[in-house]
């Protein structure tokens, strides 16, 4: 392994004092438009190596940025859109949760919270949109029980990122499994059996801590049949059919219920779709100009560097493991976004992956997992402030009860020390 060029990670620090530095200053982590820093730092990276002409290194960007793995991002990021939106547009959120919140047990109000959030956030695919639709329900709770609203607020986010770890159509998992080469109901297989037990043993926690506590939930009435298109993507992609053919026939499946029971006319059910896909041309583009920046950062020798340094002690697999588990933590704690964090690790664990023999489904499950574990503990990511948002409270207040998310690193590190999971047999 050669040694490399730390100077060529100047595009990395450059982004990263924009990021943290505007976060700091501004106190919002979410002030400066995140890809306006990529864009910036790809510009400076592209300007480095006066040994290349410009047409040489905009030729070597253009080259990551294209990267067969980057454009199947892309385009699956862009069916998760379509199909979030035309689910939510013909109800089927609402139908969800109204659902959920109908089998509620009321002396369990906490617990069926949690597992709440846990199943909305593995049909949405998004942390964030969980958040947003039961925020206010635990919210509710808090002011017709005395359970504390930090806990309460809590317990969500650690539902939230239950499915923001595991589903099929978040852009996390995508992002993880793409930059490694995994295929997605391998990785959900390896990172469903690791979060189980944090789960379990979230609910037993929050159980004992609000013993006796109930209060009536209020619900609207709700279309079973509006579930259907979640219930579909979860079982076919589970079942292993290709991600773009599950993607495009749950799109197709939200637009047939919504036109049958008159939630789409043909226009709004191809306007849905237009508008699912332009939420996610941000996250799109940033993929875009992540590949091409880390190829040229690649190309001046910067990810050489990296992997040198990270790797020159490591003597086994499990240390390379933890290595891995150690960039995608500082990367989220430096960027406060889980799936730019895989992003920019990415391609890093991939070397180290590869140099120490670790399946791609271990890898993009550790980069998922360990970015997800640091997402949900950190109280300058979205998923915190959106809540502290709802409840009127701050975020720090809300640190001490995040069960699940530290239970989930714990889980991981104790898959990374027993061996889990056991590599395939070579055929």
């Amino acid at each position: 392994m050669q040694k490399g060029n730390p100077w060529a990670l100047i595009p990395f620090v450059v982004f990263l004092i924009l990021f943290i530095g505007s976060g700091i200053v501004l106190d919002d982590f979410y002030a400066f438009p995140v890809i306006v820093a990529i864009t910036i730092s790809s510009v400076v990276a592209i300007l480095m190596n006066r040994k290349e002409t410009l047409a040489k290194k905009i030729d070597v960007f253009n080259h990551g940025a294209g990267n067969p793995n980057v454009m199947l991002m892309v385009l699956i990021f862009l069916l998760a859109g379509a199909f979030s939106e035309t689910a939510k547009g013909m109800g089927a959120i609402e139908a969800t949760v109204n659902f959920a919140l109908s089998v509620l047990p009321q002396n369990l109000l906490v617990v069926g919270l949690f597992i709440i959030a846990c199943f909305i956030s593995l049909a949405m695919g998004t942390s964030v949109g969980t958040i947003v639709a039961l925020a206010p329900i635990g919210l509710g709770i808090g002011e017709q029980t005395d359970i504390s609203i930090p806990l309460l607020m809590a317990t969500v986010i650690g539902g939230a990122m239950f499915g923001d770890n595991l589903s099929f159509i978040s852009d996390t998992t995508i992002a993880s499994v793409r930059s490694q080469g995994a295929e997605m109901k391998d990785k959900f297989k390896v990172n469903f059996f690791i979060v189980l037990p944090a789960a379990i043993v979230t609910c037993v926690i929050l159980a004992i801590l609000t013993l006796n506590a109930s209060a009536e939930v209020e619900y609207t009435t709700f279309e079973l049949y509006k579930i259907v298109p979640y219930i579909f993507v979860i079982v076919f992609a589970l079942i292993g059919l290709n991600v773009f053919t599950v993607l495009a026939s749950g799109i197709i499946l939200a637009g047939i219920i919504g036109l049958i029971d008159g939630s789409y006319s043909i226009m709004s059910f191809v306007q849905a779709i237009g508008t699912g896909m332009s939420g996610m041309f941000e996250m799109a583009f940033l993929a875009i100009l992540i590949g091409g920046m880390v190829e040229v950062i690649r190309h001046n020798g910067g990810i050489d560097f990296i992997v040198h340094i990270v790797t020159r002690k490591i003597k086994s697999k499990k240390e390379a493991q933890f290595a891995i588990a150690g960039l995608v933590s500082l990367t989220d704690l430096s960027t406060a976004n889980n799936t730019i964090a895989i992003m920019i690790a990415g391609p890093l664990a991939k070397n180290i992956a590869d140099q120490y023999q670790i399946e791609p489904r271990k890898s993009a499950s550790i980069i998922d997992i360990f970015s997800c574990v640091v997402q949900g503990i950190i109280p300058y990511g979205a998923q915190f402030l959106v809540a502290a948002s709802v409840a009127g409270i701050s975020p720090i207040l809300m640190m001490q009860y995040s069960y699940y998310s530290i239970l989930v690193g714990v889980c991981g590190v104790i898959a990374i020390l027993i061996g889990y999971p056991k590599a395939k047999k070579q055929i």
